[in-house]
């Protein structure tokens, strides 16, 4: 029987404002998906209706923003990426001064204010590569915030640098990192990153990035991708982990989920469809009750499934993303302008305004 039939206690906890558990939402796992969506979109209403002066509940946000992966160089060879190379491949590449500018210019020129800045795992460069680059990019481009490196790529930091991790992050935000990404997080149970990233940091490795990152005044999105090999369980476990954190720091703006996607990638799983996308990300919302802002993940669902996400708990609909290298490659390629993303947001009832990496409106 649906939980929810079976369990009108946990709806009524539910539209209150209660705290699920873990065993919850394993419950509401299984509960219809329309009354998943609905609960979902009801927590949003409640978690929003005092933001950007009580109009929160009308309002869905965006960013223009561009990905720039600075090296394509990695040594940890995970199954499901499509996008790393080895220093010896012949398309392996770092990007220079030059391309890095005109990457930036075509950014400014299109009104952006965020880039998102991350690479692989590449052995051989030290750490006066990442802070030259980032005290040319905050000293030229001091409207574009930071967003770089995710908590993998730190702990790579440390390890090459032979530096204690605080200070890696310390260095990089002296010399102008603005924000983290929640990239890497993939699942947060080591059993299932054994799997299928066993040379990446583990899942205590990843969070403690992001405590310390918090702890130094830097935000932080997290981030969960799914529909791979891991269980239902796993994956609450993952957003019990993140709860848990953002109790401790509050450093989280935001919770992101997107679907494992198997093209060019060495992982053999079976890929879900939207309608798992969709309860994933209703639940989340449900779960996460201390996140105050929840992602639609347009870029591997596609536009529409985008939309309708705004219907089951998300308040965001991501990046106009100029430019994508890693999802794409492993199947994955839609693209939006601002005035698309305006539009769908417009065609779904809401507001659509743009906003910083913080959440506040630009418009």
């Amino acid at each position: 029987m649906p939980a929810l039939l079976s369990r009108p206690d946990l709806k009524e906890k539910i539209l209150a404002g209660e705290r699920i558990t873990p065993a919850e939402a394993m419950e509401l796992y299984d509960a219809p998906l329309p009354e998943l969506g609905a609960l979902a979109d009801a927590c949003r209403q409640r978690i929003k209706a005092e933001a950007y002066g009580g109009r929160g509940n009308g309002i869905v946000t965006y960013i223009i923003d561009r990905n720039i992966n600075y090296t394509n160089v990695c040594n940890v060879y995970c199954k499901f990426c499509a996008f790393y190379r080895t220093e010896r491949d012949a398309d392996h590449y770092v990007l220079s001064r030059e391309e890095l500018d005109s990457k930036l210019d075509e950014l400014t020129a299109n009104d952006g204010v965020q880039v998102l800045l991350q690479g692989g795992h590449h052995p051989g460069l030290g750490i006066d590569f990442y802070l030259e680059m980032l005290l040319h990019i905050r000293e030229k481009y001091p409207h574009i915030n930071i967003h770089g490196f995710s908590p993998p790529e730190f702990n790579h930091f440390a390890e090459v640098f032979s530096m204690p991790l605080g200070e890696v992050i310390a260095r990089f935000k002296d010399a102008g990192l603005g924000s983290i990404p929640g990239g890497g997080g993939e699942i947060l149970v080591d059993e299932v990153r054994n799997r299928i990233a066993p040379l990446k940091c583990n899942s205590d490795q990843w969070l403690e990035v992001m405590r310390i990152a918090h702890s130094q005044g830097l935000r932080s999105s997290a981030t969960m991708m799914f529909g791979h090999v891991e269980s239902v369980g796993d994956r609450i476990e993952h957003l019990s982990r993140l709860r848990d954190v953002q109790d401790e720091t509050g450093g989280f703006t935001a919770f992101i989920c997107w679907t494992y996607q198997p093209e060019n990638n060495v992982l053999r799983a079976e890929p879900v469809g939207s309608n798992e996308y969709l309860r994933m990300q209703a639940l989340s919302r449900i779960f996460l009750d201390n996140f105050d802002n929840v992602q639609s993940s347009w870029v591997t669902q596609g536009p529409k499934i985008g939309q309708i996400a705004l219907k089951f708990g998300a308040n965001d609909f991501g990046s106009v993303m100029m430019e994508e290298n890693v999802v794409t490659p492993a199947g994955a390629d839609f693209r939006l302008q601002k005035e698309e993303i305006e539009a769908l947001i417009t065609e779904s009832g809401y507001e659509p305004h743009r906003r910083n990496n913080w959440y506040q409106l630009l418009d």
